[in-house]
């Protein structure tokens, strides 16, 4: 079959772009957490149970956030489908299949 013809294929990248955006979602919020409110002086930071704030928001909030979002990614737009070579309608040329059956 052929790769055009291949509806996996589409749904293969659509999944890829969907978990790259969701990390570059991750990374954006990382950085603007962790350089935004960690780039003052350390004397001034605010804290949050008794972690610095920019810590906190960007490696204890951000990390389950992230989790969270990819888990309803993959229940809510990812297909399982096979990964081996599926016949066309018609192609079947009556052989044996790989389980024994006659």
């Amino acid at each position: 079959m052929n790769k055009q013809q291949d509806p996996r294929f589409r749904q293969a990248n659509k999944e890829a772009l969907l978990a790259l955006g969701a990390y570059a979602l991750y990374f954006v919020w990382w950085y603007v957490c962790a350089y935004g409110m960690g780039s003052g002086n350390p004397d001034n930071y605010s804290y949050v149970l008794g972690l610095p704030e920019w810590f906190f928001y960007s490696c204890i909030v951000g990390y389950p956030l992230i989790t969270i979002i990819l888990w309803g990614l993959v229940r809510l737009k990812f297909k399982d489908m096979p990964l081996g070579e599926t016949p066309s309608a018609g192609e079947n040329d009556g052989t044996a299949s790989k389980d024994g059956d006659k």
